[in-house]
């Protein structure tokens, strides 16, 4: 591998908010599920995705409470609300559309 892939502008947040999806998680754990799932590639820095969870947070697409991590110390834990996962679903929508629509414009004879 070259290198990390660096996220299109607008996509840290989407995959910010599905990882949220699958239960509450500290910025970390977020951070580590994003670049697992991903196989790698994308490397979530503390630098950008602080201030897209905080950015989440003022839009009132998740809310935080402190708690304590699974090494037992203080963490703040975010996780999705009813606004962020009805806002999770339209950013899905428009992603595999805009998927679509790149794909064929590089492989219009397979479309």
């Amino acid at each position: 591998m070259s290198g990390s892939l660096d996220l299109l502008q607008g996509t840290l947040d989407l995959l910010v908010l599905k990882g949220l999806s699958w239960g509450p998680m500290h910025g970390y754990a977020v951070a580590t599920l994003i670049r697992e799932r991903s196989g790698e590639e994308f490397l979530v820095e503390e630098g950008a995705l602080y201030p897209a969870l905080h950015r989440l947070e003022r839009r009132g697409w998740v809310e935080s409470e402190w708690g304590l991590s699974e090494n037992n110390r203080k963490a703040k834990f975010y996780r999705l609300t009813g606004k962020g996962r009805s806002q999770l679903r339209s950013e899905v929508s428009l992603w595999e559309r805009y998927v679509s629509a790149v794909g064929k414009v590089l492989h219009p004879a397979e479309r």
